[in-house]
């Protein structure tokens, strides 16, 4: 079994300066998703488009959405912001119909959160940052995979989803600058659970169970033009276990989610 989905944004802002110490702005999220599954033909049998399930290859997807958001600066050490993004509706996956609600419809979440960040001396910036994703506007993802179970097929409108609920995400974040040719960079979130234990079943496509990541990385600065970036990222081990997740009209049982990551990230950049 196997799932690929990307995406990526082009976001053209425009940013305001209030005062000399507010500034607002506000961008347009145009975005292009590309997604590949392979091994779900077990799913097949209860869609209303069997041959768009699995296995069809990559197919894309666009849309559009819109961000806006604030900083204030209140001293020489305390900044504040908040920031707001639409959910960004995008066109359908057709390749995919069966598969997704709304044949094939997978719209970005909507997400609004707040943040502070404190220089807490000439060196060291710690940073706290609060996110919401709701999850439960996009029926693609929100709605309850239990829906299949009472009839309903995959990719019907308002049909079976990933069941999965709004997120709450709280970051801290830390900087230190050790001199002028090197940063080093660390933080940890940690998020609400978006599985339940009655949804594990479906989220074998999808198991993002994950809740709590830590970051590492740094930056030299390699005679006054060029950067190199080192980013480490470690999402710790999460399980949830299935409790009604296979009904016995199914063949009865369980199925438990779990995932862990890693990732390594090496760039370079030159100032012109």
């Amino acid at each position: 079994m196997r799932m690929d989905l990307s995406q990526a944004f082009v976001a053209p802002a425009l940013a305001y300066k209030v005062t000399a110490t507010q500034s607002i702005g506000i961008a347009l999220n145009l975005a292009y998703q590309r997604f590949e599954t392979q091994g779900l033909g077990l799913f097949g049998g209860f869609s209303l488009a069997p041959g768009n399930v699995s296995n069809r290859g990559y197919d894309d997807s666009t849309g559009w959405g819109v961000r806006i958001g604030w900083t204030g600066q209140f001293g020489d050490r305390v900044t504040l912001g908040a920031t707001w993004q639409s959910k960004t509706w995008m066109s359908r996956f057709k390749d995919y119909s069966g598969l997704f609600e709304g044949r094939g419809s997978f719209d970005i979440p909507e997400t609004y959160g707040a943040g502070i960040s404190l220089r807490a001396t000439d060196k060291l910036t710690l940073a706290l940052d609060w996110q919401e994703t709701l999850y439960s506007e996009v029926p693609a993802v929100g709605n309850s995979s239990t829906l299949l179970f009472a009839g309903v097929p995959l990719g019907a409108d308002n049909g079976p989803g990933f069941g999965w609920r709004d997120v709450s995400t709280w970051k801290l974040g830390a900087s230190y600058v050790f001199s002028n040719a090197f940063t080093l960079r660390g933080g940890v979130s940690r998020n609400s659970q978006p599985i339940r234990a009655q949804q594990t079943f479906i989220n074998i496509i999808a198991p993002g169970v994950v809740r709590t990541h830590a970051t590492l990385g740094g930056t030299w600065t390699l005679g006054g033009r060029d950067a190199l970036n080192v980013a480490y990222m470690h999402a710790f081990r999460e399980t949830v276990t299935g409790s009604g997740s296979i009904p016995p009209a199914f063949g009865g049982g369980e199925v438990d989610n779990y995932l862990s990551e890693h990732s390594l990230g090496v760039s370079w950049s030159r100032r012109f």
